[in-house]
């Protein structure tokens, strides 16, 4: 079930990349520490990254392209590997990213937070670094950015959404990230793949499932319901299920906003995070600007006083 790169060579692996630093390291005459001390980091970086065990950012591959005069090789070959595959996981999330590799049709509902498949940058870290930091955020932020491009590309499998209100008020990070998130959910959904609606908060008689769950369909025909509890994944291919789970998702879908609908909703969720974020940037002018005044006026508190010399009143001569 494994894919490399979209049905592409399977050379674009960690492990290749690993070996082609190797390479143009070894032609330029650089230890790994030598190569570690000028990009800069810890040779064991280096060391686990040849290896194939550790996801490099993006701006170390440009940095050793530049290091090592490479051509810009190092930096092509990254933006080629899907990383998604390369990152550790429970066993039960590698096999539905698996899934997402080969998946011919997904259906989502999502409560409280929006699918990773259509997460933006901004947002994905701001969720890893609750519970990560470092390096550690921006290899899972890559590894999950990297799983969305066969949805996001020309032709990519049908991907149907239906997120719950909270998705859109539950802010993560900041108002300026779910204002760019809002902003990315209505670009992505003009995709002729995608399709975005929403189970607004308003619709108390719509039937929402108890959890997030998806339906996935894969290429031979087998039909999957996926949803996730506190700490593992649950998986079940049993027929009946899935038909149960299907007609209600179904259901949900023809009672949620429509997609225009839903537009308008995510649109006026985006005006508002703008709005809040508009008036924020004015208090902390306004702050600024009050700061400033103190400022000036303990200046002229401090200013040495010098005594004014009035002229004294003629007298008159009587």
């Amino acid at each position: 079930m494994s894919r490399r790169n979209g049905g592409e060579s399977g050379a674009s692996t960690a492990a290749v990349f690993g070996e082609v630093l190797r390479h143009f390291r070894e032609a330029a005459l650089l230890t790994q520490e030598a190569l570690a001390r000028q990009i800069p980091c810890d040779r064991s970086h280096v060391a686990r990254v040849e290896a194939g065990t550790r996801v490099p950012q993006e701006g170390f591959a440009k940095t050793c392209d530049e290091l090592l005069g490479t051509g810009g090789v190092l930096l092509r070959l990254w933006g080629r590997i899907d990383w998604y595959p390369q990152v550790e996981h429970p066993d039960w999330f590698r096999r539905r990213a698996e899934m997402d590799e080969v998946a011919v049709t997904l259906r989502e509902y999502q409560e409280r937070l929006i699918p990773g498949l259509l997460q933006t940058g901004d947002y994905v870290r701001a969720l890893f670094r609750r519970v990560a930091s470092g390096d550690e955020v921006e290899e899972r932020a890559h590894a999950r950015l990297s799983r969305q491009r066969r949805f996001l590309a020309e032709g990519g499998p049908l991907y149907i959404a239906v997120l719950d209100e909270s998705c859109l008020r539950n802010v993560v990070g900041s108002p300026a990230i779910m204002r760019d998130q809002c902003a990315h959910l209505l670009r992505v959904g003009q995709r002729p793949n995608i399709r975005i609606q929403v189970a607004p908060a308003s619709f108390p008689e719509l039937l929402r499932p108890n959890v997030s769950m998806s339906l996935i369909e894969l290429p031979d025909g087998h039909r999957w319901v996926y949803s996730e509890s506190l700490d593992r994944g649950h998986f079940n291919d049993d027929p009946s299920v899935y038909t149960g789970h299907s007609h209600a998702y179904d259901v949900l879908r023809a009672d949620a906003l429509s997609v225009r609908e839903s537009v308008a909703l995510i649109s006026d969720a985006m005006k508002g995070y703008e709005q809040h974020e508009q008036a924020r940037t004015l208090r902390g002018d306004l702050d600024q600007e009050q700061l400033q005044r103190r400022k000036r006026r303990q200046l002229r508190g401090n200013s040495p006083r010098f005594p004014r010399h009035r002229p004294r009143p003629r007298q008159q001569n009587p």
